[in-house]
């Protein structure tokens, strides 16, 4: 039997290497050979995927991390900062994952782009915040934007309004992957192209693409050469990822032999997060669980807020010098996500992809941070933009910091229905932001609009009934109140 699922295996490597090479004739000169340094990581993630069957942990091996392995972040803030703060930046660099369109809010282009605050964009927000560290210590962080094919051309068209900003900025491209058909596995695309029809062919493979892309533009040596020792890699979409100067102190001061190589920034699990990924300890190392990876009769405990306390944040910390090690001896062994998709068609195919976070394990003396809940501030939803926009928030220099009017330091819980989705639908909804200071919960369902002025406190759920419509007053203080029915203002 295992000569056999071999013999197959064998076969389904030259298959995909037949169907690869015949891609590459379809195309000549760069395009070529960056697609070539693609399918090499592509067909050692394929050779992977059939070497592994079930779920890549098991689950009696799972132990909880050691106690100095994750540590609170008022621990590390607490030694202070050093007397030359510069220093420390200076080794610095931002790297931001912009490999993501804005479709899931309605919006064409790249999501970094869309306006989250008094008319910023995501990456507006994040140049204001480097730019600011770099005029207040004179230093020279730069920023590098990890793009995806989907992003590159309307990412780079735009990074021109930044050209006399105090920031350097770089991008290079992630891998392009062939998604191959569920059941010959073998890639979908007749061509390179991304034309047409081929387009559907192909995708992003994931962040955990990161360290080969990164390694493969000549970027990474480029920063080494300058000096650079540390990146800080987020999602762009979280408003909470701002350079902590604490964390890298801690980093940067560490002795040589225990030169911390990998960081990330964890926190305290709720019921929202019951999907996020958590750390654990594994074969004596510390390594990140995903859902994906958990057999099916033990999600339920994986969800669980009492025994997995802690969710990935995906904000990373990680030295330079160790991804190309690692990179160079081939040494980066990330767990494969197998992502099913349906193309328009009707065809189903599969996408492997890896996680940033799931290098933890390849890393010397690697350690989790329990950082504040502020730190994590993602905006996925028109709900968590209402949040952002709203006076919860104030905005100083790229950076968002909790109103000190709000009495809790938790962030209201809300529910935008589907009327509210697509950004502009959302926009027209409301003729201001409403007062949320004193909100705890939200709830909006069907035809509903705010009027000017309106302040939210306490619990409140407004739902419309399908064909009925709720307008909220313009200067309206809701406070506990469930609003239904059909409450329509016309003009007079």
């Amino acid at each position: 039997m295992a000569q056999f699922q071999e013999m197959m295996r064998q076969q389904l490597e030259s298959s995909m290497h037949t169907e690869l090479e015949k891609l590459l004739g379809t195309s000549t000169g760069a395009e070529k050979e960056v697609s070539r340094k693609d399918f090499e990581g592509f067909t050692n993630l394929f050779h992977r995927f059939l070497q592994v069957k079930g779920p890549s942990v098991e689950w009696v091996k799972i132990q909880r991390p050691p106690e100095d392995s994750i540590q609170p972040y008022d621990k590390i803030s607490a030694r202070g900062l050093p007397d030359s703060v510069a220093n420390c930046l200076n080794k610095l660099v931002v790297v931001k994952l912009n490999g993501g369109l804005g479709t899931s809010m309605g919006c064409k282009g790249p999501k970094s782009l869309i306006s989250v605050r008094n008319e910023n964009t995501f990456l507006d927000l994040t140049v204001q915040q480097i730019e600011h560290l770099n005029k207040t210590y004179n230093t020279d962080v730069p920023l590098v934007l990890m793009n995806s094919f989907n992003t590159d051309e309307d990412t780079k068209k735009i990074l021109q309004k930044y050209t006399h900003h105090r920031v350097k900025i770089h991008t290079f491209n992630q891998s392009r992957y062939p998604r191959i058909n569920k059941e010959s596995l073998l890639p979908v695309s007749t061509h390179l192209s991304m034309n047409g029809q081929s387009a559907e062919g192909w995708y992003p493979p994931g962040h955990g693409d990161i360290y080969a892309s990164f390694y493969n533009s000549g970027l990474l040596d480029q920063l080494i050469e300058q000096g650079k020792e540390y990146i800080f890699v987020s999602n762009i979409d979280n408003l909470g990822a701002t350079v902590d100067l604490h964390i890298l102190h801690h980093l940067v001061s560490q002795p040589n032999g225990k030169r911390c190589e990998f960081i990330m920034e964890v926190t305290d699990k709720t019921r929202a997060d019951v999907k996020g990924g958590t750390l654990i300890q594994y074969d004596g190392k510390l390594r990140l669980l995903e859902i994906a990876q958990v057999p099916k009769d033990h999600v339920d405990e994986f969800k669980s807020v009492s025994k997995f306390k802690i969710f990935n944040t995906n904000n990373l910390w990680i030295s330079l010098a160790a991804i190309k090690r690692l990179q160079e001896q081939k040494a980066m062994d990330l767990e494969i996500i197998v992502n099913p998709k349906t193309l328009d068609g009707g065809q189903n195919v599969i996408q492997l992809e890896t996680a940033v976070g799931a290098a933890i394990k390849c890393f010397d003396n690697a350690l989790g941070i329990n950082v504040p809940r502020s730190r994590f501030l993602p905006v996925k939803t028109t709900s968590d933009l209402l949040l952002v926009m709203s006076n919860l928030y104030s905005l100083d220099a790229g950076s968002l910091t909790m109103s000190p009017k709000r009495e809790f330091p938790t962030t209201p819980h809300v529910k935008l229905g589907s009327s509210f989705t697509k950004v502009q639908e959302y926009l027209i909804r409301f003729e201001s932001i409403p007062d949320m200071l004193e909100l705890d919960h939200l709830t909006v369902s069907g035809d509903v609009t705010f009027g000017k002025n309106v302040s939210l406190k306490g619990t409140v759920i407004i739902i419309a009934n399908h064909g009925d419509r709720i307008d909220i007053p313009a200067g309206s203080m809701l406070e506990n109140k469930i609003v239904s029915g059909n409450l329509r203002i016309m003009d007079h």
